[in-house]
């Protein structure tokens, strides 16, 4: 009786280990439907399993760089025409035509102005760059040393050529003296820029708070008559200084500023210009001479006085930017009015009588310290954004300082969309879930 108890148990133990056999050799496959045949491999076994993706951390990722480079023997500026596993296709090179061309003027001790301004092109702009910068012949040798420096994840995104200050028409001297130092050669980047059909013109003291390739597309804007943009000079006529103090003709009620200037150069060297000095009109290089020697004695802010004149007579070639385009202390430095920056931030900042470089406008300081200072391939908001927003804490006292948000609004934006292409879309590009 004993025995029989025993082999029954034992019996009742065979049994169960086979039965737990059974049931680890089939868990996890997944159902096959009827009549499909077993998975490939030796003996019907399941290919291995993929260990699971586990992202890497933020601030790691916010470093990696876009794998595009060159190609090996190509010349500078062309790129691999084969994109790698993993690449987007909007890093690929692109057709000269959709390249956006700057141009700025650069004399005296405006170098190291001039270069955070391209920085700050080349940081947040998404389409290829040509820079065509005009300088004295001291600085050129400076800007080719310093552009050299920055790192090759943004050097490919641009190009650049600098050439010698130079006048096509009148007296080199005087036109040098116009205004500030070299400043009047902005009136003959159509004359010079023969083969550039369309351009934007900034002043070394402007910082982009997002893309360039926003600007360039109110060239879409343009009606069949326009040919420039360019921002008013003030937004309240009774406080404007063309209002109250201009002994010349000027652009509508408040004049215009030159800082920014959109061109579309194709269409400027093909128009006759409408002018005070003759019945007929003139070709854009024929007028410039004998408009200077018309007004010079009338004429305080140089070139910038020149192109108001010009948009006076001839107000149906040129389109307005709105004032966030090219907002400057004046915008709030009396209170803020400013609708469009104050709706959607500041879009270029215009740092014009020297507040980069002074305590007059710390907020405006601010923003161009944090763009000198922040380095090419680190977090942009680790490295730009946090101590943009703890400096700003230290100019509550202005005017300026009292409205944070209009100076933070467009550039947390352009960061957000930035990070949103370096990480999510290059990233999520190389990786398969």
């Amino acid at each position: 009786m004993r025995l029989s108890c025993k082999l029954g148990a034992a019996l009742l133990c065979l049994a169960s280990l086979l039965l737990l056999y059974l049931l680890l050799g089939s868990a996890g496959e997944p159902p096959r439907a009827p009549g499909l045949p077993a998975p490939s491999g030796a003996g019907g076994r399941r290919p291995p399993r993929l260990a699971p993706f586990r992202a890497a951390p933020a601030a790691a990722i916010a470093r990696r760089e876009p794998r595009l480079s060159p190609k090996p023997g190509a010349p500078r500026g062309k790129f691999a025409s084969v994109r790698r596993p993993g690449e987007q296709k909007h890093l690929k090179a692109l057709p000269s035509l959709q390249w956006m061309h700057l141009a700025v003027v650069a004399c005296g001790d405006r170098l190291e102005e001039t270069l955070i301004m391209l920085k700050s092109a080349v940081l947040f702009s998404y389409r290829k760059l040509k820079f065509h910068i005009f300088a004295e012949d001291s600085l050129k040798p400076e800007f080719e040393k310093k552009l050299r420096e920055w790192p090759s994840s943004y050097t490919r995104k641009f190009d650049y050529d600098v050439y010698p200050i130079a006048f096509s028409v009148g007296n080199a001297q005087e036109w040098r003296k116009l205004f500030k130092p070299c400043a009047a050669q902005r009136l003959f980047l159509p004359v010079i820029l023969k083969d550039v059909d369309s351009l934007l013109y900034v002043d070394t003291d402007v910082l982009f708070l997002r893309p360039i390739d926003d600007i360039w597309s109110f060239l879409k804007e343009f009606n069949s008559t326009q040919l420039a943009a360019m921002a008013p000079e003030h937004e309240i006529p009774k406080i404007g200084w063309y209002s109250r103090f201009a002994r010349h003709p000027y652009y509508g009620t408040t004049g215009v500023n030159s800082g920014v200037m959109l061109m579309n150069l194709t269409r400027i060297r093909s128009t006759q210009f409408k002018n005070s000095m003759i019945p007929t009109g003139l070709t854009w290089e024929e007028m410039l001479y004998p408009l200077y020697q018309k007004y010079k004695n009338y004429i305080t802010w140089g070139d910038q006085d020149l192109l108001n004149i010009i948009f006076y007579f001839n107000p149906e070639c040129l389109y307005v930017f709105p004032c966030q385009w090219n907002y400057r202390p004046d915008h709030c430095m009396y209170g803020s009015n400013c609708k469009g920056a104050e709706e959607e931030g500041i879009s270029v900042l215009h740092g014009n009588r020297g507040v980069y470089h002074d305590d007059k406008q710390p907020t405006f300081k601010a923003l161009y310290e944090v763009i000198r200072d922040f380095p090419f391939e680190d977090n942009l908001f680790q490295s730009l954004y946090y101590p943009l927003q703890s400096k700003f804490l230290d100019t509550v006292h202005t005017l300026c300082g009292r409205i944070p948000q209009v100076f933070l609004k467009q550039i947390e934006k352009t960061m957000k969309k930035a990070y949103e292409n370096r990480v999510i879309v290059h990233v999520g590009a190389n990786y398969r879930f």
